[in-house]
């Protein structure tokens, strides 16, 4: 069987990026791969989506970045969530719980028509 990729919809990155980072702090790569994690295979983010978001979000203040190295010891910059990008991730989460919730009841009246 195929294997099945999902676009993400629009606003859903950010709060993949806040989710990705809530345990540690982690360059891009690593964020890419932890999302990618996190949705058990479905997200694959690329990097002309993720940097820029990376930068927006950095603008925003919900996160923060350093210069570090890497686990094969080339310089990356690392991203962590600021106070403020904690308090936007239970924003963003209860957010999209009302949005699934409503997609949910959509869905279902849909199918009962």
């Amino acid at each position: 069987m195929p294997e099945s990729r999902t676009e993400l919809m629009r606003g859903t990155l950010d709060l993949l990026i806040l989710r990705a980072l809530t345990l540690n702090r982690d360059h891009g790569v690593g964020i890419a791969r932890r999302i990618h994690q996190i949705s058990k295979g479905t997200f694959d983010v690329k990097p002309g989506s993720l940097f820029p978001a990376l930068h927006r979000l950095e603008e925003k203040g919900w996160l923060s970045s350093e210069w570090g190295e890497s686990e094969n010891l080339r310089r990356a910059k690392y991203y962590k969530l600021t106070k403020a990008g904690r308090k936007q991730i239970r924003n963003e989460m209860a957010n999209w719980e009302r949005v699934s919730t409503a997609m949910a009841w959509a869905i279902e009246a849909t199918s009962e028509g």
